[in-house]
């Protein structure tokens, strides 16, 4: 008796392909790619480094725009006087066009700092521009066998987004020029970074702002500088923003540039799914001859009108001089209220 027909082999066969298809399917939802994110992730666990102790090592890069000793060397000063050791890089002064140095010296001093294995921070010394051209070429394998701090803003928020990406969980925050007051005490900005550096934690409360829109959420927090952040769209750095907290801010920016921005952020379902969204300074906006005819809370207003998650506006952290530390990557709590607003790291 034959026991396979044509007809039974044909039912088998599709059989077998549906599997292999539903068997995609599941190993799928571990490399996929969302509505809201270009990004391939996968489902692990934030890494958080170890937390600074004195005896530390923290190196000082220039990713970016180049700096002068005199806004460095206090900072080294400083560091070593709490017990730190301080190391910089070897081109960490250089000078090419307004770049901290050549691609390669840039990129070198970077990847030689993440692959330290006594290193447990890395501050850079500014942002400017720069950090973008050497971004694709940076290895993490080092990095993530011995996780340290990244600390930065402005320019550098683009290492913020990809190491977050790679879940590392990094520190948007001042850098060297911006850590002391006139007279050369160390300001909030300073004190901020130093207590997440060393796992002291933070809690923040401001008054209540203009356009502040009530409500308490709980959130991974990321973002940086909005002009960043636009300019990722489409590459391996793309934030992920589902189920996040959104911190953004920016500075010598036209307005109508911003307005695009924000319906670039929206059209690309970046604000869709956010548990809430923080809007640090906005500093030196600029405007046209012809005025755009809205404010910078406005123009952030009616791009999440149409959400219900809750929004802080008027956040001292970016470059309007108050610059509090966040941990991009960690788990923070907003409360936005009628007479202030609390963000607290869980």
């Amino acid at each position: 008796m034959k026991l396979y027909t044509d007809q039974n082999l044909y039912f088998f066969w599709i059989l077998f392909v549906s599997k292999i298809y539903l068997y995609s399917i599941v190993i799928g939802t571990l490399y996929h790619k969302t509505e809201n994110s270009l990004i391939v992730r996968k489902t692990k666990k934030m890494k958080t480094p170890p937390f600074l102790k004195p005896g530390d090592k923290i190196r000082i890069v220039s990713p970016a725009g180049k700096v002068k000793e005199k806004f460095v060397l206090p900072a080294v000063k400083w560091f070593e006087k709490q017990g730190y050791r301080v190391e910089l890089g070897e081109h960490v002064f250089a000078s090419h066009l307004q770049f901290a140095g050549t691609d390669r010296q840039r990129l070198e001093d970077l990847q030689t700092a993440l692959d330290d294995p006594e290193a447990a921070a890395i501050v850079c010394s500014r942002g400017g521009y720069g950090t973008v051209r050497i971004i694709s070429k940076l290895n993490y394998s080092k990095l993530m066998e011995h996780p340290k701090w990244i600390v930065g803003f402005s320019d550098i928020s683009i290492l913020h987004a990809c190491l977050n990406n790679h879940e590392m969980a990094t520190i948007h925050g001042a850098m060297p020029r911006y850590f002391f007051d006139k007279e050369g005490t160390p300001n909030e900005n300073l004190q901020s970074l130093m207590q997440l550096l060393t796992g002291k934690g933070a809690s923040y409360s401001i008054p209540a702002a203009q356009g502040d829109r009530q409500g308490r959420t709980t959130g991974e927090l990321i973002g940086g500088n909005l002009s960043i952040i636009s300019s990722m769209q489409g590459t391996r750095c793309e934030l992920n923003t589902a189920g996040k907290i959104l911190f953004l801010e920016d500075i010598d920016e036209f307005l109508y540039h911003t307005d695009r921005m924000m319906h670039q952020l929206k059209l690309s379902g970046k604000l869709k799914n956010l548990a809430g969204l923080i809007l640090g300074s906005f500093t030196d906006m600029k405007d046209n001859e012809s005025p755009f005819g809205k404010t910078i809370h406005e123009i952030i207003a009616e791009a999440v009108e149409e959400f219900s998650f809750p929004v802080c506006y008027d956040f001292p952290a970016g470059h309007d001089g108050k610059n509090l530390a966040l941990a991009f990557g960690k788990k923070w709590e907003l409360d936005v209220t009628k007479t202030h607003s609390t963000l607290s790291l869980i």
